[in-house]
């Protein structure tokens, strides 16, 4: 018996080798077929020049990932045909290559949803308003869980045999039950509804939620990311982001500043003047200042230990650092100035007076009692 009588006229379960062999050759040939486009695919990709809009390098990726399983499960459908199988099993491996056909292809377009977000993205760039780059994600995220939903309604269908609208329904009876369960999540749902609705901050924003302070890095569905001054990262529901006060201090026109400045309590009248007086020309006219909102500078208090200055001045725009060596600039020119004119500072003091202050004389009361008649 030579080799082709051995593989026609052999069989395994009632099956000749060959069909069984030419199963498995379908499935390897779709299998180096893919490696090759794959490869193809990335060295097109790589030799992309700025000629090209940089979208065709991410649709080239997102077909190089994809296009491996969908030559697969086309071999297996190949192979498929030409082995004879018993009716059981004949419907089983249909039903078993339909549903690798469907997640082959919610795959592919799982995959090209990066091309959709690649284009958002940029698109965002180009756009002064930040709610583009908040909604690119979510927009996304959104894509790929209905994808993700579509086909597992798909592959429901093909496993019970019944038409979409029944599983819909089937699936409408399940919602109510999943939705009682998932409270929560449709609560972020529609806090994450509402945030884009109000836009109280946008991406990159610093913010102040409760103890948390930080620039917000991403908004999702489900929750927003904010990092911390520390570097920490901070995740928070949505529904409770959107019940909560927010503080968006990005948005700030300007920066407030208010200061006491504390004389010694033994400056004459005229000197507390002048304190005044030289305040009032540093802050003159000063950097970062509004005409509508001029510095203030009042002596407003008796304090325990000192007598009190009160300083407020606005600067803008409100840049923090800038607003810091602003404030080192003035606080050395008060310096400067309060030790030129001989006015000095308060600090918290104790005053003790002795018995023998012949200024402030402390009396020693005595007390007699009555006579005790014996």
């Amino acid at each position: 018996m030579n080799f082709w009588e051995l593989l026609t006229e052999t069989s395994i379960a009632g099956i000749e080798i060959w069909k069984i062999l030419t199963l498995f050759i379908a499935i390897l040939i779709a299998f180096v077929a893919g490696r090759i486009a794959q490869y193809l695919l990335r060295r097109a990709a790589d030799h992309l020049d700025e000629r090209y809009p940089p979208v065709l390098a991410v649709a080239l990726g997102a077909v190089e990932r994809s296009i491996g399983p969908v030559l697969f499960v086309a071999g297996l459908r190949v192979g498929l045909l030409f082995l004879p199988l018993p009716e059981p099993v004949a419907s089983l491996a249909n039903r078993l290559a339909s549903i690798l056909f469907v997640l082959a292809l919610a795959y592919v377009v799982y995959c090209f949803v990066d091309v959709a977000d690649h284009w958002l993205t940029a698109f965002s760039r180009t756009t002064e308003s930040k709610l583009d780059d908040m909604l690119a994600p979510v927009v996304r995220k959104s894509l790929r869980v209905t994808i993700v939903i579509l086909a597992f309604i798909q592959i429901a269908t093909i496993l019970s045999d019944e038409p979409i609208t029944s599983i819909l329904a089937g699936l409408g009876v399940g919602g109510l039950a999943l939705a009682l369960a998932a409270q929560d999540t449709l609560k972020n749902f529609f806090g994450s509804l509402m945030l884009f609705v109000d836009k109280p901050f946008e991406m990159g924003d610093r913010i102040v939620v409760g103890g948390t302070d930080g620039p917000v890095e991403e908004v999702g569905l489900r929750s927003t990311r904010i990092r911390t001054l520390e570097g920490h990262l901070v995740t928070i529901p949505n529904g409770e982001l959107a019940h909560q006060k927010i503080q968006n201090i990005s948005k700030r026109p300007y920066i407030k500043r208010v200061a006491n400045i504390t004389i010694t309590y033994d400056t004459p009248p005229e000197k507390v003047e002048r304190a005044v007086e030289i305040i009032k020309d540093i802050l003159e006219n000063h950097e970062g200042m509004s005409p509508d909102f001029p510095p203030r500078v009042v002596f407003n208090e008796f304090l325990d230990a000192a007598l009190n200055i009160l300083v407020i001045y606005w600067y803008s725009p409100p840049n923090y650092w800038d607003f810091l060596a602003f404030n080192q600039r003035i606080n050395l020119e008060i310096l400067r100035r309060f030790n030129d004119e001989g006015i000095e500072f308060a600090f918290p003091t104790q005053t003790l007076y002795l018995a023998g202050d012949p200024k402030r004389p402390l009396e020693r009361r005595q007390e007699t009692g009555g006579s005790n008649p014996g």
